[in-house]
Parts: C-alpha cells; structure tokens; sequence
C-alpha cells in the first residue's frame, strides 16, 4: 500500500516537472516570436530605420548630393509634421542637429520640425546647451534653438537638471542677440538659490550698456522678489510685457499634433510667452483660452521626485491630503493650472510666496494679452466659450484669493480702449471691479475716459452694470483701507502680490475721484434716461456706500452726491428711492457730526471741508422743508418758479405739492389712509390729514409699510412739538454746522 502511495507521488512529482518544462518552453517560445516579430517590424518601419540612420552618422558626412540622406530626414520630418516626434526620436534628432555632424543648414532643418507629440527629455535639452558652448553654432542658430526652447519648455518632463546648469546658461546673458532669449530662460528657471550678487551686478551693468531693456527689467524684477536687499534698482510698477512671443515656427504645427493625437500633455504655448508680432496676431482666434490640466513639474517615477519625497499636485483631492503634505508640494511647471484647483489655491494662499504669484502674473498676462486681447472678435462659439470659461475661472479665483492680478488689472486698461461694452460684460465688468486702487493721476486716463465713451453711448442696462461695477470696486478699495490702515498712523500699505504702497492722502485722492466721477456719470445718466427708476437704484446703491464711508469703513471722507442725484431722486415718482435717499441723508448726519466731535476731541490731522458742510446744510434744509413743511417753489427756496408759472398750472396751493401727503410717490398711500380713517365722506379733503392727531397716525401708517429709512430721516432731522393733542410741523434740525 506504501508502495503504491509512493508510485502515485513519484508520478505525480513527474507530471507536474513535466507541465512546467513545457509551460517555459511555450513561454521561451512566445518571447522569441515577440522579440523576432519586433525584430521584423524595426527591419521594416522606414521611421526607426532613419532614426538608426541619424544616430549612426558620422561627422563630416556630406550633405549635397546625399539620397539617403534626404530621404531619412523627410522621413523623420513627415512623422514630426503629422504626429509628432516621440522622446527618443527628439533626443536622437536634437543631438544631431546641435553638434552640427552635417553643417548648420541641417541643423536649422531639423529645429523647424522638431515637434514633440508627449514631452520632451531633460537631457536631450541639457545636452544640447552644452553644445551652445561650444561656439561653433551660429548665433542665428542659436537663436532659434532657444526659440525652440521657449516653445516646448512646459513639455519638458523635468527642470531640475536644466536649474543645475543655470550658471551656464547665465553666461549667454552677455551676448546682445542672445539675451532677449536667454533673459526668458533664466526668468523660467529661477529660484531663490539662482540670485546671486554677481549675477544682480552683470545685469545692472548690461542694464548700464543696453539700456533699460524690458527683458532685463523683467529679470531683475524677479530677482529683487526673491533677495530685495541685493536689487537697490528701483523698478516700474507697471511694466509691459518684456518677452516676446517666439514660439510662431512650431505653434501651429503644434497644436495641429496635440489636437490630433488627443495628448494628455497640456502644452498651452501662450502660457510661457509673451505678445506677438502684431502682424500676424490680430488673425487669431480664442486658440488657448482653456485652463491646462494640473500637474507636478516632476515626474512621478523620477529619481529626483522619489529622493525628495515630492507629493504631485494632482494627486491632491482632499483638505487632509493638502495638509499631511504642505512642505512636499512641487508647484506645477504650468501656473496656470492651479485656477482650476481650489486645494492648489489654498496651498498658494498657504505658503505666500512671491515666485509662485510672479509665474501666475506671467501667465495669465500672456494669456490674456496674446489669445484675448490681440484676437479678433469674430472667433466661433468654441472659441468664445473657451474664453468664458477662463475669465470665470479667474473671477473665482480672485474671489477666492480675496485679490488681483497685476496681469489682469494691465489687460483691462488696455481692452477697455478696445471693449464694444456687450463681449463678455459680466466677467470684464467683474474683473473691473476687483482692481486695486488707481493713483489719482492716472486714473482718468486708465479707466474713466475710455468707461465715459461706453458708458453715453450705451443701453440702460449697460449703465447700471457700470454704476454697479464702479460700486464694488469702491467697496473692496474701502475694505483694504480698512482692513491694512496703520493703527499709529495715517500711512497704508497695500500688502498684495501687485506692490502697490499708498499715503492716505494718495489714497483718499483716488477715492474723492472716483465718487466724482460716478456722480458726473449719475447726473448725465438719469437725463439721458428720463430718471428711470432702475438707474435711479443702482445710483442710492452707490451712495449708501459713500455716505457710510468714516463710521463703517475709518475713511475720514466725505464726499455728497451732486445736484443731478439728490433732486431726481428726492422727485422720484416711487417711494423705494424717496426712502433710500431719507437713510442716506441720516447716515449723512450720523458721519458728519461723528467726524466733527472726533475731530475736535482728538484733534486729528484731517478735517472734513466747510463746503462739504454747507452742501449737506443746504440738501436737509431743502428736503426739510419739502416733505415737512410744504414749502416748495417760494422765494428763497433752492429751486424757484415764477409765480405767473405756476398760476398757468392751475395747481392748488403747489407748494404742498411735494410733501409727505401730496408727493407723487406717497400720494397713494395717502388716498389709502384717508380711505380708513373716513370711509364715509364722498369728498377727497387731502389737507385733512395734518390735523391732529391724524398726522401722528399717518406717520405711523407710512412707517409701518417698510420705510425705515424716511423714519430714520424724520427722527433725526425734524424736531416735533406736541402740545394739546396737536402737533406742528417743526422745523430741520441744521446740525451739524461748520460755517
């Protein structure tokens, strides 16, 4: 039995070994028809036959009258044309090109259809910067390699090698045909490690031979960002783009590829360069509006990326996440990409760093400027809701970040000279109302001239769009004011990633401008528009903002509306707008005698101007006398009619005609009250109402229909005497008074 159990597992034992060898002789055998069958197909593919071809080559080889040549790379150049150059193939052809085995004719060849169709190498670009050095390529050619570069950088799978030659590549900078170039470069590549004093001093001296060159200004600007003690330049804080736009041999061949082989690989060339040749961008549509996809500027599986323990950008889906890794996170090499993250946006308002926000300036200039700015305005529906979705996209995000763009702020200055007020008017109205302050000496010149031009020439929608835009804008200006004034002094700062510092005086400049310039474009606007009640809204929205400008927001301004705001809206025919102008005159009040008290309390350095005093004195004793005490159209009043006039109305007793009875906007409320209070009389007696205690009633009817702010006007501004039952009109209380 033994023997038999020992028969049965020998067998078994055998069998078993047997159906091994024959599964590793199946599987040796499928691999050698693999390998043979690759084999075949690399004999056959005339691709990797040239790619062989060029990587073989010897120097000195001739090029004219070369057939093998020729044919190898048209070869190489119909796949770059069509679908775009693999890694090997970009490494395989950028070293031959650059070590110039067949002249500088080819090489200039090859650069024009190096395509990539994924990224790039790192070294192939490293090494072929060690070519540069060199100096047997010409500088023409030089220049179109670093154009070359410029192009495909996002597609570079990794920077770090590129960082680490940094200081040879600094060594270009003193070449004049190659530093506009090599400026860019550096600008691209530059971190805190790369500021150097020498390198701070070799472009001071540049700067001194070359002049003040965009390129150089922009670079030094990004060097005093990281170490400001070592620029003592003073810089521009407007400057326009200084990079221009390099990429016009490769952009359309590659967006051609990315959009036929559906690549993963977000290379949104207007993302790293600047303005092109006007002659060829006014042809452009919305070509690269949309956000690139997010991701690390270091691969994954790369040495560099496992070494440091990087956490890639776009593994981040949760708050948890962004906390457990907020000193392992690689910024993207696309900045542009972290407005479609609302985790990457939180990291960037985390770790406040001057760089990150420098690149998402660059950016977003560049593409705004260059895909926005400089297109046509015919571009299809596509290429409109690309732009929708990007301008939405930064709205959120400056939402969010509870601030502008310095890029965002330059490009509205210029497309409101080109703006037809209807393309995208809610997110450029909304940008609009999101820039920081304006200094009073240029802010005619940036923002009321060209708005003034829409703004007469529009609809009436347009106008209260604008009045609404120019609201919020004054409402941030005041709450950074609020928010950043100095608590022992009079000197702000606004502490933003746009360096913008301001004296009070300068910034209540700006302020006392803006409100003007609102109540000119109120006044005009409610003639061009009958006083139409919606403009009429908007406007009290504005100046419910400027009225509460000292107690709410510690502005010690005050500034009133003009005659074209105050008599329109006190005339208006719906009581919403007689009530909003009652608050405001009494948050008027409130503002002015607090400002008067605090400053003879403290006797502070500012004061509120006499005139303004007088304006606020005359507007109250007018209203007064309007509503309260029927005194309208008489002699001495602010508005006078000849009384031969008013005979020809045939109106009876047409000083009472605007008071709280008989003004057009009460005057069915008080049909309605003396309605209920005599239900029975047949005759419409009006004047019935002011005796006794009626009035007393009426005014508690009218309060109890909504309007808070006529009450909180008559509290404050009519002094009420009651005796026997009967109450007289008073008259306006005129404080507070300065004259």
């Amino acid at each position: 039995m033994a023997k038999a159990a020992n028969l049965s597992k020998s067998d078994l034992d055998s069998s078993s070994g047997s159906d091994l060898s024959v599964s590793s002789r199946t599987s040796n055998r499928s691999l050698r028809v693999v390998e043979k069958e690759r084999r075949k197909n690399e004999a056959g593919d005339p691709f990797l036959l040239a790619l062989k071809y060029f990587s073989e080559v010897e120097a000195g080889t001739p090029c004219i009258g070369n057939d093998v040549l020729e044919r190898n790379l048209v070869q190489v150049e119909r796949v770059g044309l069509s679908r775009g150059l693999p890694p090997e193939a970009i490494s395989v052809m950028l070293d031959y090109a650059m070590s110039l085995r067949m002249g500088g004719m080819m090489c200039v060849r090859v650069l024009k259809f190096l395509i990539p169709a994924t990224m790039v190498p790192q070294e192939a670009v490293v090494r072929a910067v060690a070519w540069l050095c060199v100096s047997k390529i010409a500088i023409s050619t030089q220049v179109l390699f670093l154009r070359w570069v410029l192009t495909v950088f996002d597609m570079i799978d990794s920077k770090d090698n590129l960082r680490a030659i940094y200081g040879f590549i600094f060594h270009f900078v003193t070449e004049e045909n190659l530093s506009p170039y090599i400026c860019h470069l550096l600008y691209l590549l530059t971190r805190r490690e790369s500021v150097r004093p020498f390198r701070v001093r070799k472009l001071l001296d540049l700067q001194t031979k070359m002049g003040r060159q965009p390129f150089l200004l922009l670079l030094l600007s990004l060097y005093k960002v990281f170490c400001p003690e070592l620029v003592a330049l003073a810089l521009p804080s407007r400057m326009r783009s200084g990079f221009k736009n390099h990429n016009s041999t490769w952009k359309a061949a590659l967006s051609a590829v990315q959009k036929r082989n559906n690549s993963q690989v977000s290379s949104d060339i207007s993302l790293t360069l600047g303005v092109k040749h006007k002659t060829n961008s006014r042809k452009r549509k919305y070509h690269h509006l949309e956000v690139p996809s997010l991701s690390s500027s270091v691969q994954r599986n790369s040495p560099f990326s496992s070494s440091r323990k990087v956490f890639p950008l776009e593994q981040l889906h949760t708050f948890p996440q962004l906390l457990d890794n907020l000193h392992r996170i690689e910024l993207p090499s696309q900045m542009g990409s972290l407005l479609g993250s609302s985790l990457a946006l939180c990291y960037l308002d985390y770790v406040q760093d001057d760089s990150a926000f420098l690149r998402l300036n660059f950016w977003l200039g560049h593409a705004l400027h260059e895909e926005f700015l400089f297109c046509s305005g015919d571009g299809s529906s596509g290429s409109s809701s690309g732009a929708l979705h990007l301008l939405n996209r930064l709205l959120s995000t400056q939402h969010f970040l509870q601030e502008g763009f310095s890029s965002t702020e330059g490009f509205l200055y210029k497309f409101l000279n080109v703006w037809d007020g209807s393309l995208l008017r809610p997110q450029i109205l909304g940008l609009l109302s999101g820039i920081p302050v304006v200094p009073s000496s240029c802010i005619n010149q940036l923002l009321f001239e060209p708005l003034v031009q829409l703004f007469f020439t529009s609809t009436l929608f347009f106008k209260c769009s604008v009045i609404d835009c120019l609201n919020n804008m004054l409402l941030k200006w005041l709450t950074w004011h609020s928010v950043y004034a100095l608590e022992d002094g009079l000197d702000i700062s606004f502490h933003s990633h746009t360096p913008m510092n301001m004296t009070l005086s300068g910034f209540m400049d700006s302020v006392v401008e803006l409100v003007r310039f609102v109540g000119r474009l109120s006044a005009v606007g409610l003639q061009l528009e009958g006083c139409h009640s919606l403009l009429l809204s908007f406007i009290l929205d504005f100046y419910e903002t400027v009225c509460d400008m000292f107690l709410k927001y510690g502005l010690p301004l005050v500034v009133m509306p003009p005659v074209g705001v105050f008599y329109p809206a006190l005339f208006a025919t719906d009581p919403v707008s007689l009530d909003r102008l009652g608050y405001i005159m009494y948050r008027y009040k409130k503002n002015l005698t607090s400002a008067k008290c605090q400053q003879q309390e403290t006797k502070q350095a500012f004061h509120i101007s006499r005139q303004t005093y007088r304006e606020f004195n005359h507007y109250l004793s007018f209203m007064v006398s309007c509503l309260w005490n029927s005194k309208m159209f008489l002699p001495g009043m602010a508005i006078e009619v000849d009384q031969e006039l008013l005979s020809l109305s045939k109106v009876a007793e047409p000083w009472t005609s605007f008071d709280l009875i008989h003004h057009p906007a009460f005057l069915g409320y008080a049909l309605d009250f003396h309605h209920k209070c005599w239900p029975e009389r047949k005759e419409m007696d009006l004047n019935s109402i002011k005796a006794g205690k009626q009035w007393d009633w009426y005014l508690e009817f009218l309060f109890s229909q909504g309007f808070q702010g006529l009450q909180q006007f008559v509290q404050s501004s009519i002094t009420r005497r009651s005796a026997a039952g009967t109450n007289d009109q008073g008259q306006g209380d005129r404080q507070p008074t300065n004259s």
